[in-house]
């Protein structure tokens, strides 16, 4: 099994080329159709979603290996910075990681934080858990 990140916003945003090395990736990799439509419906209150891919999804606990720790904390770095860019003030956009095929499930958590200026050390973010970011 995979873990996937998911991203919801109001705005259409273009897929990233597919050679590219960039941290986060806007396009599909592990999941397919059936999953982004799950948790459109499911999560999500926003009309595009879409998978966001590199090596794993993007899941911060103190349960991780440290490198995977780091790794997803410097992704969600990257992820806010490009969403920055795309969003007007007033706007926003909405994140999501589960389990491949668990995109329909009950979510554990929902929080609400600034697209910039957040403290990523003090941030947790579990799996199956709705992430508003708000510029």
């Amino acid at each position: 099994m995979s873990l996937a990140s998911y991203i919801g916003c109001n705005v259409e945003i273009p897929l990233s080329d597919e050679e590219s090395d960039s941290l986060i990736i806007i396009g599909n990799c592990f999941s397919d159709e059936s999953n982004r439509q799950a948790v459109r419906e499911n999560q999500f209150s926003t009309p595009f979603v879409y998978e966001i891919s590199s090596d794993w999804g993007i899941e911060i606990t103190e349960y991780m290996d440290k490198k995977m720790y780091a790794e997803s904390k410097e992704k969600l770095i990257v992820l806010c910075e490009i969403m920055n860019s795309f969003l007007e003030k007033g706007e926003y956009f909405e994140l999501y990681s589960c389990w491949v095929g668990d995109e329909g499930e009950k979510r554990e958590g929902e929080i609400t934080l600034p697209i910039s200026n957040f403290d990523i050390e003090k941030i947790v973010l579990p799996e199956k858990t709705l992430v508003r970011f708000e510029k």
